[in-house]
């Protein structure tokens, strides 16, 4: 079992050192007839750069049978360095055809841009999301905020760091819930590497999830595998800790079993899977909660 288990976390490391985009884009076809699919939405205005018009765009999966549906905003994983808003297509079907709206976002990547800059992105598309749900039939007090990896990273910052949603005049309190899968929580790898510090120079400054441990944050769901990458679930134990080391009573941690740091968002997809069980009954929960 020790040699499987060394397997399957040098395989997650390998992935992880790859864009995240498990790319299925053909399978855009397959989208359910309940679910209508609108691609390449701008998410940002102004004076843009040519990069920015390419990454800073996002696809939305709505539910055409539900009416003020909730909607999870969420970012794809890769490293701060790859991915993109495709690769987690087949997921954000499934999604919206349990009448939960997706809105899949890219952002830009390192090393074309530095920190903060893929964070203040996620920032923008949550704002966007925000400001134009309604216009789709959601629901702008049911927005909720995930990704995958560093799409879990970015989850963590954009719920902690109020500066990112005060640029677009919200506060913490515009986010419903956040449910970071398999985020690093601490300063992440690829801000250490612009940095020049090194990836295994272990940092926990302003970058870092767990800097920003405090009694009140936003609702949030931490997910993390059981074999996931190295040192991945750890650092989420440790944050969920921190959290509830503060008095914070909104941040829960479940650890999912049998996944690595790849099968624990691909599985996500399917409607058995824990981590989407667990998922949807948060996204139940935080709903009742703020109806009361």
């Amino acid at each position: 079992m020790k040699s499987l288990h060394a397997l399957l976390t040098f395989a997650s490391l390998f992935l992880c050192a790859c864009p995240l985009t498990f790319a299925d884009e053909a399978a855009d076809a397959a989208v359910p007839a309940d679910v209508k699919l609108i691609t390449d939405v701008p998410y940002k205005s102004g004076d843009l750069s040519d990069y920015e018009k390419e990454r800073c765009n996002l696809d939305l999966y709505l539910p055409t049978e539900k009416k003020a549906f909730p909607t999870i905003v969420w970012l794809h994983g890769g490293g701060l360095t790859g991915g993109g808003k495709k690769g987690d297509a087949k997921m954000a079907r499934s999604f919206a055809h349990t009448g939960v709206g997706f809105i899949s976002a890219e952002y830009r990547l390192s090393p074309n841009v530095k920190y903060p800059a893929y964070i203040q992105d996620s920032a923008a598309a949550f704002a966007w999301a925000h400001a134009h749900i309604a216009e789709y039939g959601g629901n702008a007090k049911k927005l909720f905020i995930a990704g995958h990896s560093a799409g879990g990273y970015l989850t963590f910052m954009v719920a902690l760091d109020p500066k990112y949603l005060a640029e677009f005049g919200l506060e913490l309190s515009s986010i419903a819930g956040a449910i970071p899968v398999s985020g690093q929580t601490m300063t992440h790898f690829t801000v250490r590497d612009e940095r020049g510090i090194g990836k295994f120079t272990i940092t926990a400054d302003e970058a870092a999830p767990v800097y920003f441990g405090r009694k009140e944050t936003p609702p949030m769901l931490v997910l993390y595998g059981d074999h996931d990458m190295a040192t991945r679930e750890e650092e989420n134990a440790y944050f969920v800790s921190v959290m509830k080391s503060a008095g914070n009573k909104r941040v829960m941690g479940q650890m999912i079993a049998d996944r690595t740091h790849v099968t624990i968002v691909t599985s996500m997809a399917n409607e058995d899977d824990p981590a989407r069980i667990a998922s949807m009954e948060f996204i139940k929960n935080q709903i009742d909660a703020a109806a009361k």
